[in-house]
């Protein structure tokens, strides 16, 4: 029988990759002023997202979920916001028509702020000092006084969430989405190719939406194509933060992470006996979990049977990744131990192919992401079960952090736009590129007459 939850019971288990505040009142003050808060999300919305999710551990829609590595207060403007959005749009609609699946967008975004570390401190010219942990944690900047955890910076990301969150909703509800505007979705002009193989696309849906209108259908057409639903998501990784505003739904009564739609437990985190699993388990949220090259089969079996003992569909989500040279082996066996189980497969290809440069860039090849990906999907259909989605580390900016790509980025060429605070984040062209390989993968599999879903 599980021991009993509150969302504080995480406090007397073993917390790993957080960090040491020199201020205990100072942090509690934070967290009593945070759960006066209002909720960045509501339990409804969770809720729907994890009915989507549902339907994609059926086999009958598609997740997809990205965005930045950490997002940044420096970097935090409207334009931003606008590009990435842009980009979930312009792959779902490539997904969408060309693999003829409904796509559930999750976002990396109003709130993954927080960033787990292989190490605790970081070592320059001899100096010593706490590693960078995301900046609602300490800052970037290679200072003593920067490099202090600060609990008031929990407040700024909160601030900063909720108003990223407003202006996505705006994005998403208010015609900026629209299906009519698809042709503007795609913004980098760079890459002239794939900029016209998306348009093809547009005017192929564009003739689609014009023919409905001929049978009078247009008010059905403005209401299935004006809008969106679009959902945010992050590691749930400082958990003074998520038990600040979690919260009791006043529907069902029970407790939901009000900070973000879903929240998912890093591979770095993911003990079964530790905090971040704790908190997880009890909240009503959908949830995802990081599946490294570590992760054994009975360890995941024990994962499942904890964050979902009930078995139901939407509620998990296993991102697995293992690297292009791993996948092979690890995911077969992954599958097979939870072969009956309701969950939500999906394939996380950034985590597992980062490499170095000569001069100690971080960088992330994109023909080991797409090797990964393509593995990901041919070992589904191997196994008969179901690729239901991808996590990708991306961003609308026209930046230069991954290798290769339609724009056949170099190693020379990375110190052009490389702006990341963390990890190498896939471009707008790169993410979209991605996205017609995906569209085609899966609509080869249906030409050949069998469905993309098979049993779980």
């Amino acid at each position: 029988m599980a021991e009993p939850w509150s969302k504080s019971s995480w406090r007397s288990k073993p917390l790993r990759q957080v960090p040491e505040y020199p201020d205990p009142a100072a942090l509690a003050a934070v967290e009593t002023r945070l759960a006066t808060h209002p909720p960045l999300v509501f339990a409804g919305e969770a809720r729907n997202l994890m009915a989507g999710l549902a339907q994609v551990s059926r086999g009958n829609a598609f997740l997809l979920q990205g965005g930045d590595c950490a997002e940044s207060f420096a970097e935090f403007s409207a334009n931003n916001i606008r590009d990435t959005f842009c980009v979930f749009l312009s792959m779902a609609t490539v997904l969408t028509f060309a693999a003829d699946v409904p796509v559930v967008k999750v976002g990396r975004i109003a709130g993954q702020f927080a960033k787990p570390r292989s190490a605790d401190t970081e070592t320059r010219d001899g100096i010593t000092l706490p590693s960078y942990r995301g900046d609602i944690i300490n800052g970037e900047e290679f200072s003593e006084s920067a490099r202090r955890p600060d609990p008031a910076r929990m407040l700024s990301a909160y601030y900063q969430a909720a108003a990223t969150a407003n202006l996505v909703r705006a994005f998403a509800t208010g015609g900026y989405a629209d299906l009519k505007r698809a042709r503007h979705w795609y913004l980098d002009h760079h890459h002239p190719d794939l900029e016209q193989r998306y348009r093809d696309v547009v005017d192929k849906i564009d003739e689609g939406v014009e023919f409905l209108r001929t049978f009078s259908l247009a008010d059905m057409v403005k209401q299935q194509t004006s809008q969106v639903d679009f959902y945010f998501s992050h590691e749930a990784l400082l958990l003074a933060y998520e038990e600040a505003l979690a919260r009791e739904d006043s529907l069902t009564r029970e407790i939901y992470d009000t900070s973000a739609h879903m929240i998912w437990i890093g591979d770095r985190t993911r003990q079964p006996d530790g905090a971040h699993v704790e908190f997880c388990r009890g909240v009503k949220n959908p949830i995802g979990l990081k599946c490294g090259p570590s992760m054994s089969e009975d360890e995941l079996s024990r994962l499942i049977d904890i964050l979902n003992p009930k078995d139901i569909p939407g509620r998990l989500t296993l991102i697995v990744r293992c690297g292009a040279d791993k996948v092979g082996e690890k995911l077969p066996r992954l599958i097979r131990a939870v072969k009956g189980r309701s969950v939500v497969w999906s394939c996380d290809p950034m985590h597992g192919n980062t490499v170095s440069t000569a001069n100690g860039r971080k960088t992330r090849p994109f023909d080991r992401v797409v090797k990964e990906l393509k593995s990901f999907f041919e070992i589904h259909a191997a196994e008969g079960t179901y690729p239901g989605g991808v996590h990708l580390e991306m961003t609308g900016q026209n930046v230069t952090e991954c290798l290769g790509g339609a724009q056949a980025i170099t190693e020379v060429n990375l110190d052009d736009r490389y702006t990341t605070a963390c990890d190498p984040r896939l471009n707008a062209s790169q993410a979209l590129e991605l996205a017609f390989m995906m569209a085609e993968w899966m609509a080869a599999k249906r030409k050949k007459g069998a469905p993309i879903a098979a049993s779980a």
